[in-house]
């Protein structure tokens, strides 16, 4: 069975955000991923993972004024510099938090600007940002989101794309993560997708549809992916990014045992 993250920007938030490592650990994950670590300082994050005893698994590079609406900096012209020093900043943290995959997002489609200038500066972003995390041994996750329904204007909304872009980006730490719930809604054909594809995925995420509630929830036959999963011998993390439709605890009872 694969081995679940809690996602703590999704789960456990009745909690204070370090109280959350706990809870996941007493919830049976034995990872965590989130959004963003960094309003806390790394050290500290360092300390609530040891004390849980979870591993960290996954979190986001810095992706612009979160607040003003931005997501993520990887296809903006003008903004490199900007981006570089986001890498610098997930770097740092990824070291102490002894993290192996960051997710670099790519950023909502900006008025104006063509396609191939967009494509062009998010491949030399990622082609700069493998780069430097290759140092450490990390790797770079990108990942389509649906432009439909939770990200409008999402610059990587399509699997397809994704996946031509890794060809372009053309390093060996940079693939895809491919998050379940935004698939569906981008193109459905989820085995056949997992399966074609399984050697370019570095990490995967769910939730069902609609709602991105917990499994079992909606129309995505979970149990039937996650045995596909075992069968083609996937040994990476299946992030939980979902939003319980009650508490955490209350609906994890999809979770295999």
């Amino acid at each position: 069975m694969p081995q679940f993250a809690a996602n703590l920007s999704f789960l456990f938030t009745d909690l204070p955000f370090p109280e959350r490592f706990q809870r996941a650990a007493a919830a049976g994950f034995q990872g965590v991923e989130y959004l963003f670590p960094y309003d806390w300082p790394a050290h500290d994050v360092a300390e609530w993972l040891k004390a849980a005893a979870v591993e960290q698994v996954l979190f986001n590079l810095p992706p612009g004024d979160w607040a003003a609406g931005e997501r993520g900096l990887a296809c903006l012209p003008h903004r490199q510099g900007e981006f570089a020093e986001s890498v610098e900043q997930a770097l740092n943290y990824a070291m102490v938090l002894d993290c192996e995959r960051v997710h670099c997002m790519a950023g909502l489609r900006p008025a104006g600007v063509g396609e191939v200038e967009l494509e062009v500066t998010y491949v030399a972003n990622l082609q700069f940002a493998a780069d430097r995390f290759a140092t450490v041994g990390v790797t770079v996750m990108i990942e389509p989101i649906n432009s439909r329904l939770d990200m409008p204007g999402y610059w990587l909304d399509d699997v397809s794309k994704a996946l031509r872009l890794l060809d372009a980006i053309d390093r060996p730490n940079v693939k895809l993560q491919l998050d379940l719930y935004h698939a569906q809604i981008i193109q459905g054909d989820l085995a056949r997708t997992i399966e074609a594809n399984l050697a370019r995925i570095g990490h995967i995420q769910i939730a069902d549809n609609p709602g991105r509630h917990e499994p079992g929830t909606g129309e995505i036959n979970y149990p039937f992916l996650f045995d596909q999963l075992d069968r083609l011998g996937y040994a990476g993390w299946v992030g939980c990014e979902y939003k319980p439709l009650t508490t955490t605890e209350a609906g994890l009872g999809w979770m295999p045992k």
